[in-house]
C-alpha cells in the first residue's frame, strides 16, 4: 500500500510533520549563516529578539501576520474546491482600490466604526470582482485558473499604477499615492489589547484589521466545514468525476469558491490601507498574496494551521529585519533565502518525512 493513502493521526499530520520540516529549514538555514561567517545561534537568538522580545517588535509581527492570514485563507478556499489562486495578489490590489474609495468618500463625515464594515463589503467587492473573470473562463471555457490568475496580477498592478498616477493622485504632488485619510478613514491600533498584557505597542502599526482577519477565519472554517456549500466545495476538490456524479453543478462550485477566495485576498488591504499608511500607495500588497499560499500550505488548509502559520511567517519578516539591522553581512536577500527554504519544506516537499512517518506509526502500532 502506497503510503500516500495510509492514514495518520491528525497530531502527526498537522503537528509533527510540519514541525519536522520547519526544522529542517531552519537547519539549512542555519548552514548558510554559518558559511558566511555569522554564529547561526547568534542569528535565531536575533531573529527571536526582533519579532518577540519586544512589545514593539510583537506588534510588528502581528501587523504581518494579519496580512498573511488573509491571503492565506483566500489560498485555502480555492484549495478546498480544486483551485490553485495564484491572484491573491492582484486581487488584494483591487480589494485597496476599494477599501480607500470607501475611506475617501466616508471620512469626513463619520467615525471609523461606521467606515470600516462598509470598507469591508468594498475591499470584498472589489477582490472577488478581480478573481470574477479567472472563475468564469475556468468553470465555462476551461481556461486554466492559475496561467489566468497570473496575468491579472500583473493587470491589477498595472491598473494600480495608472489610477495612482492619473486619477487619484492629490492635485500638486509627485507621489502617486492617495490623499491621507482623516480619522474616519483609519482603523486604530490595538495598543489597548497589548497593554492587557504589559506590553507597549510603540511605533508598530498593528491595528483591528487583526480581529476581522480572525473574524475571516472563523468564517471560513463555519464555510468550509459546516455549510451544504462547503461539502460541495471539499467533494469538488477530492473528485470531479465523483462530484458530478453527485449532481455537484461544477460551474457554480468553481465561481463561488473563486469570488470568496478573491473576497478574502481583496480584504487583506484593510491592514496596510486602513491600518498602517492611511492612504493608498504603490506596491500596498508587498509580495503578501504570494506568502499566502506557503502560509496556507504550511497550515495544511485549515483556519487555524493557518494563523499560526501566518504567525510564523511574521516572525520571519520581523525578525528578519532585525538580523539585517544588527548583522550587516546577512542581507535583505539572505533572509529571503531563509523565507524560501521554508516555503520549499513547507510546500514543496511538505510530504518529505510522511514514508517515515508512516513505517515508524506502523511498528509502534505493532510492537
Amino acid at each position: 500500500m502506497s503510503t500516500a493513502s495510509v492514514p495518520l493521526p491528525n497530531w502527526i499530520n498537522y503537528g509533527l510533520i510540519p514541525l519536522l520540516n520547519l526544522l529542517v529549514a531552519f537547519l539549512i538555514s542555519g548552514f548558510v549563516v554559518w558559511l558566511i561567517g555569522e554564529s547561526p545561534l547568534a542569528a535565531l537568538s536575533l531573529l527571536i529578539e526582533g519579532a518577540l522580545g519586544s512589545g514593539e517588535g510583537i506588534g510588528f509581527t502581528l501587523y504581518y501576520a494579519t496580512s498573511f492570514i488573509f491571503t492565506g485563507l483566500s489560498v485555502a478556499v480555492a484549495i478546498h474546491a480544486g483551485l490553485f489562486n495564484i491572484g491573491s495578489e492582484g486581487q488584494a490590489y483591487l480589494g485597496g482600490l476599494g477599501c480607500a474609495l470607501v475611506a475617501l468618500a466616508l471620512d469626513h463625515f463619520v467615525p471609523w466604526y461606521v467606515t470600516m464594515p462598509v470598507a469591508v463589503v468594498g475591499a470584498g467587492l472589489f477582490g472577488a470582482a478581480w478573481a470574477f473573470i479567472p472563475a468564469f473562463l475556468q468553470a465555462k471555457r476551461g481556461s486554466h485558473i492559475v496561467i489566468t490568475t497570473i496575468m491579472f496580477n500583473y493587470i491589477g498592478a498595472a491598473l494600480m499604477v495608472y489610477l495612482l498616477v492619473h486619477v487619484l493622485i492629490v492635485p500638486g504632488k509627485m507621489a502617486p499615492e492617495t490623499r491621507t485619510f482623516l480619522e474616519g478613514g483609519q482603523l486604530p491600533k490595538l495598543g489597548w489589547l497589548m497593554n492587557l498584557f504589559g506590553a507597549k505597542l510603540g511605533a508598530a502599526p498593528f491595528n483591528v484589521s487583526f480581529l476581522i482577519a480572525l473574524a475571516a477565519a472563523y468564517f471560513v472554517w463555519l464555510l468550509v466545514w459546516r455549510t451544504k456549500l462547503g461539502f460541495e466545495m471539499r467533494t469538488l476538490g477530492v473528485s470531479q468525476s465523483a462530484a458530478a456524479y453527485a449532481g455537484i453543478p461544477y460551474a457554480r462550485i468553481v465561481m463561488i469558491a473563486m469570488l470568496l477566495s478573491g473576497a478574502l485576498a481583496g480584504m487583506m488591504a484593510l491592514n496596510p490601507v486602513m491600518g498602517s499608511s492611511a492612504r493608498l500607495q504603490v506596491e500596498f500588497v508587498g509580495g503578501a498574496g504570494f506568502v499566502g499560499i506557503a502560509v496556507s500550505l504550511m497550515g495544511r488548509n485549515h483556519p487555524v494551521g493557518i494563523i499560526f502559520s501566518a504567525i510564523l511567517f511574521g516572525v520571519l519578516y520581523q525578525g528578519g529585519d532585525w538580523i539585517s539591522f544588527e548583522m550587516p553581512n546577512i542581507t535583505r536577500e539572505m533572509i529571503l533565502v531563509i523565507q524560501g527554504l521554508v516555503i520549499l519544506f513547507a510546500g514543496a516537499l511538505e510530504y518529505m518525512f510522511r514514508p517515515a512517518m508512516v513505517r515508524v506509526y506502523q511498528q509502534f502500532k505493532a510492537a
